[in-house]
This record gives structure tokens, C-alpha cells and sequence, in this order.
């Protein structure tokens, strides 16, 4: 029987890979996204435009922090799941903008809670990130470490959110499940994360920004397996639980660059700056729980979504050649 799945975020890129696997299976989805400047309006659009071509898709535009436009949200279905995944991203970015970075990952999940609490949502999913375990000294992090010192903005809003969410389980009985998304890649992935951003400047022969000695090291996650785990884990245990959504694996800076090169055949100049604030020297997740609770099974290891999404990457640019536009 088809379920109904509101997603906030939809047109991201996340959100809009997630929407395309429920809709292919058969789900209904209702989408909201208030199309956030901090990156191209017109890449939602195109991500909005595939969706688009389902006819259970509903899309609203709207901000998760107006009750008003909640209450516009379409909700002509009971809902079977909230997938929560609205939130302004990014590490250092949160360092110019600590009160926005409050504003809609903290203020604007009360509200969503809140929206998911009145209509008696039987499950909901919250975007959570790797960053909460900040400069945590054991590898690979365990969703029961503790996860009391963030080191940026963005972080401590991501751990309160997941707070919230206890709260709203503690209180309502609420099941809810808290997702630790470990650095995210592939199609449609926000032009300002690594990847895309050393595919983009290899291409234009510009200089590549290595903050460090280019040593420290990331769980690169490839989309197609995340969206695998947020989908079992709209059927996973009941109550509140916290999962790892990583590859349990990392690379180098140095020697992501370095696949990068050998996947585009262009050779990095590399600028070695000071290491961010904000920054973690490693991300690695222990994805024991997902597996046994959840079905999680990454199977995208980073030399194959690298290739993957250079090839997306060089696609998307032949076709804006084509066209005579900008990308």
C-alpha cells in the first residue's frame, strides 16, 4: 500500500534524491522548500523539474520556521512519515551567521515538530550530522559517544535538534529517529562541498583551497547509499533512535584530490592555507547499529562515487554548452 512521506528540504540535494526513490517505489510525496540563497535557485529548480514528472508529487514553497505556510502545506492525506531535512548547511559558513544557523535548524525543527505532533505523524526522520561528535578523540564514532562539545555553529544546532526530537519522544511518545548523515556526495550535491567544488575548479584550472596538509580525513558517503538508510529507517524500531549514515571508510584530502585527478585526467594545484576553525581532523562512523536495526548497507565505495559524479558533473556541463547558458 502506497505511504504518504512529507519531506521539508525536498528540492536540495538530499531531499530531492530521497523524494525520487519513495515516488519510484510508489509513494505519494509532498515536498516543501523555501529555495534558501545560499546557493543557485535554478539547481533546485532542475531537481524540482524531475520530481515534477510524477504525478504523486505535490510541491509547496514555503519556510519551515511560518506556521502559516505549514498550515498551507498540502495535507489532503493522513501522513504516513515527516522526513526532515530543511536546514541551513555548512560548517564554516555557520561561523558568519550563528544566530540564522539557530534560527532555522533549531527554531524552525520546534516548529516542525510541533506541525508533525498535531496531525499525529507516525514517524519522522530528522537530518542530523556528523558534526555533532566535534573533535571526538575515538574512531569510529559510536552513536553512544557523548556529544556535548560541537566546535562550530552548525554543529550545536544539529545536537540540539536531535534534543528536540528526544523531547518531543520523551513527552508525546513520538517515534523518531535522529540520522547522522557523514559527508554526503554525488549528483546534484551543493556546489560548495568538496567534491563538486574541486571537480568545478580542476575544470577551470583554477587553484584548489587545501586547508592543512591535507591530511585530514572524511567518511565520504555516496548519496544512493544514504538514501537507502533513510528509507529503512522510515520502517525501522519504534521510539527515539540515532543512526550513523556513513560509508565506514575514509580518505585523505590529499588523496581525494588525487582520485579526482585521475578521474577528470586533470592535474590539482593545490594552495595550502591554515587549517578552518570549525574543522575536525577525521569523521568515521561506526554504522554497527544501522545495519542490525535499520537494513543499512553501503555498498558505493569513494573510487567508484567519485567517477559516478565527474561524469554527472561533466554531463550537467556539456548540456549547458549545448545550450549556451550558465551552469
Amino acid at each position: 500500500m502506497a505511504a504518504t512521506i512529507f519531506i521539508t528540504g525536498v528540492a536540495g540535494f538530499i531531499g530531492s534524491h530521497v523524494a525520487e526513490a519513495l515516488l519510484l517505489r510508489g509513494d505519494r510525496v509532498h515536498g516543501l522548500d523555501n529555495f534558501d540563497p545560499f546557493y543557485d535557485r535554478s539547481l533546485k529548480e532542475r531537481n524540482l523539474a524531475v520530481l515534477s514528472a510524477y504525478p504523486e508529487f505535490r510541491f509547496a514553497e514555503g519556510d519551515i520556521r511560518d506556521e502559516a505556510a505549514l498550515g498551507r502545506w498540502k495535507d489532503s492525506f493522513p501522513a504516513d512519515a515527516l522526513i526532515h531535512l530543511a536546514a541551513k548547511a555548512g560548517v564554516r559558513p555557520s561561523l558568519a551567521d550563528p544566530a540564522g544557523y539557530a534560527d532555522v535548524n533549531v527554531s524552525g525543527t520546534a516548529r516542525i515538530l510541533a506541525w508533525a505532533r498535531n496531525r499525529d505523524v507516525p514517524r519522522v526522520l530528522f537530518a542530523s550530522s556528523s558534526s555533532v561528535y566535534g573533535g571526538n578523540p575515538k574512531i569510529p564514532f559510536s552513536e553512544d559517544d557523548p556529544v556535548d562539545h560541537p566546535v562550530s555553529p552548525y554543529a550545536a544546532t544539529k545536537k540540539a535538534g536531535e534534543l528536540l526530537c528526544h523531547t518531543y519522544y520523551h513527552l508525546y511518545g513520538m517515534n523518531i529517529a535522529s540520522l547522522r548523515f557523514f559527508t554526503v556526495y554525488g549528483p546534484h550535491q551543493r556546489p560548495e562541498m568538496a567534491i563538486h567544488k574541486f571537480t568545478r575548479l580542476l575544470h577551470e584550472g583554477k587553484e584548489i583551497d587545501v586547508y592543512g596538509d591535507g591530511s585530514s580525513r572524511r567518511d565520504y558517503t555516496y548519496v544512493d547509499d544514504v538514501v537507502g538508510g533513510v528509507l529503512g529507517a522510515l520502517s525501522g524500531p519504534p521510539g527515539y533512535r540515532i543512526y550513523n549514515l556513513g560509508r565506514s571508510d575514509t580518505i585523505s584530502l590529499s588523496d581525494l584530490i588525487g582520485l579526482l585527478e585521475e578521474a577528470t585526467g586533470i592535474r590539482a594545484n593545490r594552495r595550502y592555507l591554515p587549517v578552518q576553525p570549525g574543522d575536525v581532523p577525521v569523521t568515521f562512523a561506526d554504522i554497527t547499529r544501522a545495519r542490525s536495526e535499520i537494513g543499512y548497507d553501503p555498498k558505493i565505495p569513494v573510487t567508484e562515487g567519485v567517477a559516478r559524479f565527474v561524469r554527472w558533473y561533466r554531463g550537467i556541463l556539456a548540456e549547458s554548452t549545448f545550450r549556451g547558458g550558465d551552469r
